[in-house]
């Protein structure tokens, strides 16, 4: 009895510990996982001692591991695997062998690690990023469609997938060296057996087992199914060698394309959470701060040589795919951190003596490390790369704006429509443009998206829209219109503006991707801003009306309405003041200052439509400040004050001609 009491207080310790250390991360917006590391922190061996390393903890741990890979294994898609297969499989597998390769080899040549089977593992450790952390990050930044974007998820998914065959066969390293081929030979083999039953039993066993679990009609018995699944063929490849660890990940994969699929992960994910949360939590029972602290500034150093060096290793695959430089150094600073799953691998090289404590320590640290400062260099990289493409050495000595080609095809290019972008909406734009005779160019840096443009003989530009270079090679003085299309925020924002210093009267329809940036593409100059979720509600309620019987007129004068308002519906309740730090962030990357307009200046007691502002300097104000309100955004019936602050964004040379209107010398 006591033990049973013993089991439930250590769960009951550490899932509260990781449950208040995941909610504070969480506020200060860090991924959950560092605060279940710091619970277990706080509740362990170092801490308040209230959970020891040797407890129940570390069994059922491992039931977190089973079932987190059993999730990886059921989530992964190969469908999405083979639309960037080229990148994924050769690029993917390649950064894997470079940094088992240099990690393991830097490390030996250091002396951190002595033998051959460390030089792996810890290779292997270093090899893999974290598909949540970068996941979340791109979700947030809504840049999962982007070129740098697709690429991550692509070297992601063949980081987790290499993960199993790793578990199958790098325990085969601890064996004597005079016995090591033949074990490691012996671990493939028990592998490839093992995947080829997995095939069979998951192409006609797999589902009639689940499709049973499913009639019975019971959610119960349906989950008691899944989890018996899960862990009792893990419990098999533990049996025959494998490890836990690749069963639950071939269990994953075995049911993945069955019809029950989706079911079985909603039912596995609750449970997945819970035990994944106390895996990470008892990783975090085994870091003893005070060791992180003496060893502080070598852990720096290993943070630092492992982040920069990963990033090197796979900004130069990805450059070698012939993706742009620009991309190639994004998708190398996205991934360059240590993933969750390195954990695992540590764990079971600790469990396999070929881990000290002092390395394991250094290894957890340097993960949990890497894993909080990605975000952040996430977040700052497109702005890195900004400052870095306006110093024009720099820019050009790395070719990060490498000069476009344009391809013709025999046309002259001459009021036609410019295309940036060529992603889902893009496409269409294009065969309804072209299916009414209009002639087009299409801007786009996604070389499998122009191979279908060449086809079609389509006038194109491969390069960067947002990039001054490609903008001037468009011919956008001599352009009817143009359409920005783009599935990331900053770039549509940049090319907007650049567009217009170029070509002030082009006639510009905006995609907007999130509701708040409707008004900020407005202010910028857009004709016409179009944001693709209102519009499938618009769709949706037309077909509603309708089928409730309202009539087509009454229907279509609902629609009219709601586009009429240019959108201003469906966007949120607003105070009359704005944090200025909030207005920043919302046009960052486009170089905004702040300026008074003082009493002797032309511009009081004008309006801003009469000021012209954008036309004479090509400059564009976002925001008044008067007698501490904000004014966001203001239209042209705005009328300046002596006193007004503005914020005004433009390119430098703009800025100037604003100073000089402003103090009347234009």
């Amino acid at each position: 009895m006591a033990g049973q009491l013993t089991l439930i207080r250590e769960m009951v310790t550490v899932l509260g510990a990781a449950t208040t250390g995941g909610y504070l991360a969480n506020r200060w917006q860090q991924p959950a996982l560092l605060g279940y590391l710091l619970g277990g922190m706080v509740v362990g061996p170092a801490g308040l001692k209230l959970v020891t390393i040797d407890g129940n903890i570390q069994v059922l741990s491992e039931v977190g591991v089973a079932l987190l890979l059993f999730a990886l294994g059921v989530e992964f898609s190969l469908k999405d695997l083979l639309r960037v297969r080229k990148i994924a499989l050769g690029g993917g597998s390649l950064q894997i062998l470079l940094t088992v390769l240099v990690g393991g080899g830097v490390a030996y040549l250091t002396g951190w690690v002595n033998t051959f089977p460390q030089v792996i593992f810890l290779g292997a450790v270093l090899s893999l990023s974290s598909t949540a952390v970068v996941l979340k990050s791109l979700i947030e930044r809504n840049e999962v469609q982007t070129s740098h974007g697709q690429v991550m998820l692509a070297i992601l998914i063949v980081q987790d997938l290499s993960l199993g065959l790793m578990l199958a066969v790098l325990p085969a390293l601890t064996q004597p060296p005079e016995v090591i081929g033949v074990a490691i030979v012996s671990a493939l083999l028990k592998a490839l057996l093992f995947l080829a039953g997995a095939v069979v039993a998951g192409r006609w066993l797999m589902p009639f087992l689940i499709r049973l679990m499913a009639e019975s009609g019971s959610q119960e018995l349906f989950l008691l199914g899944i989890l018996v699944l899960c862990l009792g063929i893990a419990l098999l490849t533990s049996a025959i060698g494998l490890g836990i660890a690749m069963g639950a990940f071939v269990a994953g994969l075995m049911i993945s394309n069955v019809e029950y699929a989706d079911h079985a992960l909603d039912r596995i994910l609750p449970m997945r959470d819970v035990f994944a949360t106390l895996f990470f939590a008892s990783i975090g029972v085994l870091i003893d701060p005070g060791f992180l602290l003496a060893n502080g500034w070598i852990l720096m150093g290993l943070v630092a040589m492992t982040m920069i060096g990963k990033a090197a290793i796979v900004a130069v695959i990805v450059k070698w795919f012939d993706y742009p430089l620009k991309t190639a150094l994004t998708v190398g600073l996205g991934i360059n951190q240590i993933g969750e799953f390195s954990f695992v691998l540590a764990g079971v090289a600790q469990n396999q003596g070929l881990f000290t404590d002092r390395l394991y320590g250094l290894t957890v640290g340097t993960t949990a490390a890497t894993l909080l400062i990605t975000p952040f260099i996430l977040k700052a990289t497109p702005y890195w790369l900004l400052w870095l493409e306006q110093l024009p050495s720099i820019s050009s000595w790395l070719q990060l704006s490498p000069t476009p080609q344009l391809v013709e095809f025999g046309q002259e290019l001459a009021h036609h429509v410019v295309v940036a972008g060529y992603g889902r909406v893009g496409q269409t734009l294009v065969r309804m443009l072209d299916f009414q005779g209009h002639q087009i160019l299409v801007i786009d840096n996604n070389e499998a998206a122009l191979q279908i443009i060449r086809e079609r003989r389509i006038p194109y530009l491969f390069g960067d829209a947002a990039s001054q270079l490609v903008l001037e090679k468009a011919h956008l003085t001599q352009a009817k219109a143009m359409a920005i299309a783009l599935p990331d925020p900053m770039a549509t924002r940049l090319t907007l503006k650049r567009a217009l210093s170029m070509a002030p009267d082009l006639d510009i329809t905006v995609r907007a991707h999130m509701n708040d940036e409707i008004d900020l593409l407005y202010q910028l100059g857009a004709q016409e801003v179009v944001q693709p979720e209102f519009e499938a509600s618009l769709e949706m309620g037309a077909h509603l009306l309708l089928k409730l019987g309202d009539s087509t007129y009454a229907v279509q004068q609902a629609v009219n309405r709601y586009r009429s308002g240019r959108y201003r519906d469906i966007l949120p309740e607003r105070s009359q003041y704005w944090g200025a730090a909030n207005l920043e962030t919302a046009i960052a990357g486009l170089q905004g200052n702040w300026y008074n307009v003082e009493p002797d200046s032309p511009l009081p007691a004008v309006s801003l439509a009469q000021a012209q502002i954008r036309r004479r300097t090509g400059a564009t104000v976002m925001a008044v400040e008067r007698h501490k309100h904000l004014y966001r955004y203001p239209t042209g019936e705005f009328t300046l004050e002596a006193g007004d602050r503005l914020l005004v964004v433009g390119n430098p040379q703009e800025h100037e001609a604003f100073v000089k209107l402003l103090q009347g010398e234009i």
